[in-house]
């Protein structure tokens, strides 16, 4: 685990991609209770290696090596309480280590923390789906879903949808229908190779350059629908944007999909309108005057994070329109993305 150390026995690898394009949610959460979600899963992934040890009596067991923050220390899962990073410690006590190895988990990401694109998400996904071949049997891409998800609403008592983790296990275009929370089917989109490219190069991520945490704004927003029901209009209103976009994919209509897109970002703004912060609506103004066809602010919304634009056909357009937003601002950040066609993926070192 340090520059001298002795040949691991063995080398676990995972990776899961991050999620744009968010239509429907806030619908896949507890008080939703049913829910329609569109969703892309996209690279930059986040990336898990274990490097697996015999364990010696008298040297730390589990090491965790956040990389991106330049941190590695010792975990232990047997000490009530978390350390510097809950959202992993709390992963590897619920998935367990046996007693007779000792491992180092080293985690990164391309994506910037707080991006809105279900990173943390895609963090535990790929760490569950590592951890989980140090033991017998396998875990479905469902069933990690499912395990990352309890992590944080159960472990973390942190308010989470389902719908980020769903993305990262099973990448591609996702179209999720939560029949009762927490429990939802994936259906994924398959299309031909022209309208997947078509959507890839139209596709942008922008970075606000602030990462997004929630806020007290959230907690209002869930306690005015919590009291409104599962079956208030400003719920229907996103629901219906997911299956619009579901449509739009399948039949290669960019415009309808930039309509849905434009659809469930106003949808979000009549839950609460600083959920569309004056940064996005700064960088929607910039898209709309280069003649873009939709955006979304991913994830919940509020202040930092990102939003996913629809661009126009001409590619030296979109590349003026990308160039104009990261002039109007330095903390503006456009990240490049493609289409991930797989979700988890895990493999050893030969």
């Amino acid at each position: 685990m340090v520059a001298n150390a002795p040949t691991p026995l063995r080398v676990i690898n995972s990776v899961a991609p991050i999620r744009i394009c968010d239509n429907g949610g806030w619908t896949d959460t507890w008080f939703a209770g049913h829910g329609k979600i569109f969703n892309i899963g996209v690279y930059p992934y986040v990336e898990v290696q274990i490097e697996v040890y015999p364990y010696r009596p008298g040297t730390d067991r589990i090491v965790l090596y956040a990389e991106n923050y330049g941190e590695r220390y010792a975990v232990h899962p047997e000490t009530p309480g978390w350390d510097r990073h809950p959202l992993l410690e709390a992963a590897i006590e619920r998935m367990g280590v046996p007693a007779e190895v000792a491992i180092q988990a080293t985690i990164h990401s391309e994506a910037p923390s707080g991006c809105s694109t279900g990173t943390s998400a895609a963090v535990t996904v790929a760490l569950i789906g590592a951890l989980d071949q140090l033991t017998p049997g396998r875990l479905t891409p469902h069933e990690v879903a499912y395990t990352a998800h309890a992590v944080e609403v159960e472990l973390l008592r942190q308010q989470s949808g389902i719908q980020d983790q769903l993305c990262s296990a099973y990448g591609g275009i996702n179209f999720i229908e939560m029949h009762r929370y927490p429990r939802a089917s994936v259906s994924q989109l398959y299309v031909s190779n022209a309208i997947w490219w078509e959507l890839e190069r139209r596709l942008a991520l922008i970075y606000l350059g602030k990462s997004h945490v929630s806020s007290d704004v959230h907690l209002r927003v869930i306690k005015e629908l919590e009291n409104e029901g599962p079956e208030t209009k400003r719920l229907q209103d996103l629901r219906a944007t997911a299956e619009k976009s579901r449509d739009a994919v399948y039949a290669g209509d960019f415009a309808a999909l930039g309509r849905a897109m434009t659809e469930n970002t106003e949808a979000q703004s009549r839950l609460h309108p600083d959920l569309v912060s004056q940064d996005a609506r700064a960088v929607i103004e910039i898209a709309r005057e280069f003649g873009a066809l939709g955006w979304k602010v991913n994830g919940a919304g509020g202040e930092g994070g990102s939003l996913t634009l629809l661009c126009p056909a001409q590619s030296y357009i979109k590349r003026e329109m990308l160039r104009a937003i990261e002039a109007a601002n330095p903390l503006y950040q456009n990240i490049p993305i493609y289409l991930s066609r797989f979700g988890l993926r895990i493999w050893e070192q030969e």
